[in-house]
């Protein structure tokens, strides 16, 4: 690709990368390149490939509105058919031969002068008048502060970098972590290997997951009426956003009900009491993420499982330490520790106006208006930023919505011939200051340790609201908020 100079220029192509680009073909512009790292299309559905991997929102509903998919084989769609989805509708929307692959973001910085953005990759530089930033916060895997780590001997990897090479058939693994992703892999090996050992920090609290194939009936039914799936999305929708109302009005009463329901699904399925004592939360239901199983539990009772609670003292070459002293040996183990949500090694690469640093500029906490445009960080949008995370339904909803914006700022931009646009400073600080008022009324703020929560304790990941009242902040642009560049 020989072309130098752009538009636009996104980062990533996962479902935001990708709907970004259909929108800005959907709105009549065709300068802009997508810069993937890798040699193929996908993002977060590419690069989690574990066994067991699937979405825990249902599948009608975890889809683009425009680009419903009939064919979807179960309620809760599977790894390989979420990304052959993005392939699909990649190819239909003639995506394809703007991407770049291999194209890692090396550095991007702001030029005044020319009032565009400076992109490095591995395969040359090129020039873009707007940023957009659709790599999204599940994108960097995080690997625990462990002593030792580096010493293990066995096979080692993430849960986002599986290797389906290797052999775990009689292995003793170790899996470190009980979040959604370890929730999906224990249940799938443990019958493959000869011991599995799960380290514990802190058990999540879940829910009956109730997940089922859809007829063949049914998915005929929406290749021929797409209305009737739409109706079913629609009933999804509606079944989700009433979550919302408990996760973001706290009520300890109420969270102890729902509490009570997924004590009683563990109850279920663990019989003895020493484990279900070790599986059951300390804290109020929906305060982390709420995870869906109904064979996580059943695969912890097995006679080849056995689960730790007691802290990781050390890693040591053939295994692991806790520090009760206890050593544990080991062939293989697993991180599933989740990703870097808040602080993304790909801040540090961003450099905007003044050269000032985005790693530096968010050292703080991460902050953005509408969780898509920063102060000092002129053309350059997020897809998926900060406060834009769900803890209740299907992210794509919230990935709509910034498009749609972000589609009305480059229209206000070529109709008022302006070459910049830069979010005012007061316009965050005030916007924010009013989320974090909302969110200390939320569940996720009642007092537990969580991936949405950052370094000094602000959440700077979930909307505190309905995804239908994001739709209403985000469906026009207000060019009054930003200072503009002739």
């Amino acid at each position: 690709m020989d072309k130098k100079n752009y538009e636009v220029a996104i980062i990533g192509t996962g479902f935001a990368g990708l709907g970004m680009a259909i929108r800005l073909k959907q709105s009549g512009q065709h300068d802009f390149v997508i810069l993937e790292r890798a040699s193929e299309l996908g993002g977060t559905w590419r690069d989690n490939s574990y066994p067991g991997c699937a979405c825990d929102v249902q599948s009608h509903l975890y889809s683009f509105s425009f680009a419903l998919n009939p064919e979807w084989s179960h309620v809760y769609s599977p790894q390989a058919e979420i990304w052959q989805y993005l392939q699909k509708t990649a190819e239909k929307f003639g995506i394809m031969p703007h991407i770049r692959w291999n194209s890692p973001l090396l550095e991007a910085s702001w030029d005044e002068a020319a009032k565009a953005w400076q992109i490095t990759t591995p395969q040359g530089d090129i020039t873009a008048r707007v940023l957009i930033l659709g790599n999204g916060p599940l994108s960097e895997p995080s690997l625990p502060n462990i002593p030792g780590l580096n010493s293990f001997k066995g096979k080692f990897f993430h849960s986002a970098c599986w290797d389906h090479d290797y052999d775990l058939t009689g292995k003793r693994v170790g899996v470190i972590g009980t979040g959604a992703s370890a929730i999906q892999i224990v249940p799938e090996i443990q019958p493959q290997v000869g011991q599995l050992v799960l380290f514990q920090r802190t058990p999540p609290w879940i829910v009956p997951r109730q997940d089922r194939a859809i007829p063949e009936s049914h998915r005929k039914l929406f290749k021929r009426f797409p209305l009737a799936q739409r109706f079913v999305r629609t009933v999804i929708y509606w079944q989700r956003e009433l979550l919302a109302y408990g996760l973001t009005r706290y009520n300890p009463d109420r969270s102890k009900m729902f509490a009570q329901l997924a004590a009683r699904h563990l109850q279920r399925q663990v019989a003895d009491p020493v484990l279900r004592a070790k599986l059951t939360p300390n804290y109020a239901f929906g305060c982390k993420r709420i995870l869906l199983s109904d064979n996580f539990y059943p695969a912890l009772t097995r006679s080849n499982v056995e689960v730790v609670t007691e802290r990781i003292a050390t890693i040591i070459p053939d295994g692991v330490t806790t520090a009760d002293g206890k050593e544990f040996r080991l062939d293989t183990l697993v991180c599933a520790t989740g990703f870097h949500a808040t602080d993304s090694p790909l801040f540090g690469k961003i450099k905007g106006r003044g050269g000032q640093i985005l790693a530096e500029t968010w050292r703080e906490g991460m902050q953005a208006y509408l969780g898509s445009t920063v102060a000092g960080f002129p053309n350059m949008f997020f897809l998926i930023g900060p406060n834009t995370g769900l803890g209740h339904s299907s992210m794509i909803l919230m990935i709509e919505s910034q498009l749609n914006y972000i589609v009305g700022a480059l229209r206000t931009m070529k109709k008022e011939g302006l070459k910049a646009i830069e979010v005012r400073p007061d316009v965050v600080a005030s916007y924010n200051e009013w989320l974090q008022d909302r969110l200390k009324k939320t569940v996720w703020n009642s007092g537990c340790k969580s991936w949405y929560l950052d370094k000094q304790g602000h959440n700077t990941t979930l909307w505190p609201g309905f995804t239908f009242s994001f739709r209403r902040l985000t469906r026009r642009f207000k060019a009054a908020r930003y200072n503009a560049t002739l």
